[in-house]
């Protein structure tokens, strides 16, 4: 049974092990509340995993350990079995899918791990490590439903209430629900007053759905640029303890996490992937009531592939307003391409890429296509320069 005591074990046992990560204000993620992060991003392997990780790996029995141990993962539960492992003395095997990013498999390598690519997606990596586990006699290393991992995972509550005393809600990632059963339980057993918020993507809302419908839902599919909380279905005892101690949980779409990356760089200079930055994305856009509180969001890891990072950032600037693709149909005349950069740069927009099309087929064939992308502040200067395009007789290309 997870307890306090043993939360503070874990505590105890991670004391010189892992980071104790600052949580800082950010008040300009949303004015209305007084917002703090949680930054474990910065812990060692870059991310919260390493904590239950290795949490469980320190309770095994001296025969346990002699075997090692056997983790499947894409990613960060991966390289904190792996460094927890090394750091004990134990050999580790990582079963990873032959998809996963090259970053992430080099990086569980270089924290000892041997590593074992499964051909096909999780669900067939975790079949394989169950194979070899009944086979070689290894510990399975669950990423979260699993006692000891919540413990370990708990051990974030117990900071988050010793840096922030008086704090009135907390808003935590979801995916299996390791984390947030971790942190909810600490929490409500010292400050049954605090509010505790889980936030999951909506493309992968299986902890959503599960106590929504109030028993456990397996989802048929999962997809979400937040590939760290992409779980089909939730564990029995995180679903069990969320029931008990979470007092709601959202859900986020990938336009609003690539939002919540976009403003930790900006203004934090922070970087999250798409799991750390969902309680971030769930506080800007006002899913759960902050307003006036004091509110910590725990940015849960900073692991994100960076070959996909511009294409998030890329994302996060057109959903909040600060990029606009936009099509014009001209008239194929002298003076309609001056005209147009004339009216952007009048309202302060700044043309960045620019393509002139006069063979489109679906077009007069004395017209034009004009394809811009331009820098603008947010929506509303968005829709200054669309309407001062259409009133000047410009045709809007839908």
């Amino acid at each position: 049974m997870l307890t306090l005591d043993r939360v503070y074990h874990a505590a105890y046992t991670l004391k010189n092990v892992i980071r104790d990560t600052a949580v800082i204000q950010a008040p300009d993620l949303n004015p209305e509340a007084d917002i703090y992060l949680k930054t474990e991003n910065l812990q060692i392997t870059g991310s919260f995993k390493v904590r239950g990780a290795y949490y469980k790996i320190s309770q095994l029995s001296d025969e346990d350990k002699k075997k090692g141990v056997i983790a499947c993962s894409a990613g960060n539960h991966a390289q904190g079995v792996a460094l927890a492992a090394t750091a004990n003395g134990i050999k580790s095997l990582i079963c990873l899918p032959d998809g996963a990013p090259i970053s992430k498999v080099e990086a569980t390598k270089g924290y000892g791990a041997d590593i074992c690519l499964v051909k096909g997606v999780y669900d067939d990596a975790y079949a394989k490590a169950m194979e070899l586990k009944d086979e070689m006699g290894y510990t399975f290393i669950h990423p979260f439903n699993d006692v000891d991992v919540i413990a370990g995972q708990g051990t974030i509550g117990l900071e988050i209430l010793e840096q922030l005393p008086e704090i009135d809600a907390v808003i935590v990632p979801v995916g299996g629900g390791g984390l947030i059963s971790g942190v909810a339980f600490a929490i409500k057993s010292l400050n049954p007053d605090c509010k505790v918020y889980g936030v999951q993507s909506e493309g992968a809302p299986s902890m959503y759905m599960s106590l929504k419908k109030e028993q456990i839902v397996n989802l048929d599919n999962v997809k979400t640029i937040a590939d760290g909380i992409a779980v089909k279905t939730p564990g029995d005892n995180t679903f069990e303890i969320c029931s008990k101690y979470v007092d709601k949980v959202v859900t986020v779409s990938d336009d609003e996490v690539a939002s919540a990356i976009l403003a930790l760089m900006e203004q934090q200079k922070m970087v999250a992937e798409g799991a750390g930055a969902a309680a971030v994305a769930a506080a800007m856009f006002n899913k759960v009531d902050i307003k006036g509180k004091k509110v910590c969001c725990l940015v849960s890891g900073g692991n994100i592939d960076v070959t996909i990072l511009s294409r998030i950032i890329s994302r996060g600037l057109l959903s909040s307003g600060r990029s606009l693709t936009i099509r014009i149909a001209l008239t194929d005349k002298p003076g309609q391409l001056e005209a147009v950069s004339r009216i952007i740069a009048g309202l302060g927009g700044n043309i960045v890429s620019i393509h002139h099309d006069r063979y489109d087929l679906n077009i007069d064939i004395v017209s034009c296509i004009l394809d811009l992308r331009i820098e603008t502040r947010d929506h509303e200067h968005i829709e200054a320069i669309v309407n001062a395009l259409k009133n000047e007789g410009f045709k809007i290309v839908e």
